[in-house]
Parts: C-alpha cells; structure tokens; sequence
C-alpha cells in the first residue's frame, strides 16, 4: 500500500453497494467521495451513514461535477454497461463492477474494450475467486507442487448459471489455468431451456479445456458442489471455502486430507471482497493484476451462454469463443432490475445500518 488516497464513487448503493461501501471507508488509502443510487430517499440515509456530502441520482451528473479515481459499479447487471463505458470516457483510472456482467455478450465485449482502449484497470467483483486461498492454492498447481494437472470437474452447477455459476467457471479457470473452448451439455427442467433467463436451469455436460481437459460438469447433486481439480498425487478442492488440499489414502480408501498451510493475509475484513478489492487497487497502483478482471465475468457469461445453448439444441458441441457476440442469458429479475424494480427494496432501516 502506497500512500496515495485514491478517490471513490459509489455506484448504485443498494445492499451490495453498501458492502462495498463499509470496505472503502475502512481501508487507509481510499475515501469515498460520492455516492450514485437512482433512489432520493436511501441515497440521503445512506450519505449520512458514510459521511459522504456528494449525493447523485445519476452517472451523468456525478461525472460532470467529480471525476473520481476509482468507480465502483453495483447497479442492477441492466445498467452497468452504461455507468462503466461513461466513467471509462470520464477519465476514471480504476472501474470495478459485479456480477452477472451482463445479459449480452456484445455488451460485456463493449465494456471490456472501452477500458482496454483506455488503459483503464477493469476488475470484477465479490467472486470466491478472490479469496487468497483459492489464489494460493492456483499458485502451487501452476508451479508444479502437486504435479501435472490430469483432470477436473464441476458440481452444482445449476440454479442460476449466469449469476451463481459464475463463481464455479472463474474458479475452474484460475486452477487449471484454461479456457473452455469446447461445451456440450443438457438441461433441465426442459421450460429453463427456452426461457429468457436462467433461474432455475440445471446443466450437466462436459468442458474441453485448451489445455486438454475434459471436465465433468455436474448441476444434479453430487457430494460436493464446487470445483476439483487432480493430478496423480493430489486432490485440490474448492468447495466455497479456502481450497482443500489431499493427497494419498487411508486403508479404507478415503482420501486424507493435508494442512494446506496458506499464508497469511494481511486484509480480512470483508471475506472474499477483500481479495477483490485489495488486488484491485494495487493493479491501480501499478502493481499485478486484478484478482478478478471485467474479462472473467465476460468469460464466465459467454461459458453459461454456451452450456445453455448446447443444451437447448440437443447437446450439440458448441465452441468458444462464441462467434455471435448477440447472444443472451439474462439473470433472474433481482440481478438484472433490483430490489426496488421487482418487489424486493431495502427499508430505510436496513439502509441506516
């Protein structure tokens, strides 16, 4: 850490954009200077709560007033392609969002290119990705301490492939340290397979990987419902929690369990957002790379496109990178309008805490 105070706008300030919130007024180097929240009532509550004087309605008028450093986009999925792509324009050094990234692939090419052209750090969000266990335990497969990577699989993916699936194909990719270029796969119920979204969609199938792998995706139940990934000696577990670690067998063939001895870390405030956030800013500063980048939840959406397409014509293979940038998964309602659009808004109460 520097010591440099970087300058914060927040974004859309519902209940995840307050959890941003509480993480940039604690750490030393960051100062929230304006919040964005299209609602009059909880943007006054919650600008009291921050202690922060600069209230706006819109990205429009933040931009016009304050150019922050840093831009931190929680809206509803249906608007961050504009919030972020308006900052990228701005001048903003570091934008942030969450996720689904976006319904469409174009959109997610939009934002993704808008900070690439600019030079502007792209991070992603509150993804177990970020976790520095998840981040240590990539490091020592890469590095060849459990030696060669044989195989993988994924389980419990369903439910929401878009928004919750998202965290099982950016922990896939980090641990083998591939792409998924090849999916086949089927669905159920068979109404998830032609709906607009994906709430409620169960998929099975298998990932080609451009290292080689064929990974086995489970949405059905299986014992465990995260990413494994194996070598001949070792097991590497995620299983939304720091990565487990076995290796060898007891006499009755259970697999034992290693200390996997993780490092410490020095932030640990906030779960798995500190990751995202810490390896955000030091990116800002120069230094490394955003544990999570706008470009994995782009490729987490483009994989949940594919299965879903594969699986709604059959099963047929379809390949990455998706040659028709049009194509769409939306999220649930929640995700792509908010609480306050769909039923669900926070109370004043809530918001003042």
């Amino acid at each position: 850490m520097n010591d440099t105070k970087y300058r914060v706008a927040i974004i859309g300030c519902g209940r995840m954009g307050q959890n941003y919130a509480e993480a940039y007024t604690t750490y030393p180097d960051t100062e929230i200077v304006a919040i964005v929240d299209a609602n009059a009532q909880r943007r006054d509550v919650l600008g009291a709560r921050f202690s922060v004087e600069a209230l706006y309605g819109d990205v429009e008028t933040l931009l016009h007033n304050i150019v922050p450093d840093i831009a931190v986009v929680v809206t509803p999925t249906k608007y961050m392609k504009d919030a972020v792509i308006a900052c990228a324009e701005a001048g903003v050094k570091g934008i942030s969002t969450e996720k689904p990234i976006a319904a469409c692939l174009a959109d997610a090419d939009a934002m993704v290119e808008a900070c690439e052209e600019r030079g502007i750090v792209f991070a992603g969000g509150n993804l177990q990705r970020a976790m520095n266990e998840v981040q240590e335990a990539a490091s020592r497969l890469h590095n060849g301490e459990f030696g060669d990577i044989k195989g993988a699989s994924v389980h419990g993916f369903g439910g929401e492939i878009s928004g919750g699936g998202c965290q099982h194909i950016s922990v896939l990719r980090l641990l083998t340290d591939a792409e998924v270029e090849e999916i086949v796969a089927w669905g159920t119920p068979p109404e998830a397979l032609t709906a607009e979204t994906d709430e409620g969609l169960i998929i099975n199938g298998c990932f080609r990987l451009t290292n080689g792998l064929e990974c086995s995706v489970f949405g059905t139940s299986t014992p465990c419902r995260g990413v494994d990934v194996w070598t001949d000696e070792c097991l590497v577990r995620w299983d939304w929690n720091p990565p487990e670690i076995f290796k060898g067998y007891d006499r009755h063939g259970n697999r034992i369990r290693l200390e996997p001895n993780y490092n410490p870390y020095p932030w640990n405030e906030f779960s798995y957002l500190t990751g995202s956030i810490r390896s955000f800013l030091a990116a800002v500063d120069g230094n490394g790379h955003p544990w999570i980048t706008g470009a994995d939840l782009r490729q987490a959406l483009e994989v949940a496109i594919a299965a879903k397409l594969s699986a709604s014509r059959n099963s047929a293979p379809v390949k990455l990178p998706l040659a028709d940038r049009s194509l769409t998964l939306y999220p649930r309602p929640y995700r792509w309008l908010g609480g306050d659009a769909t039923g669900k808004p926070q109370s004043i109460e809530e918001a003042k805490s």
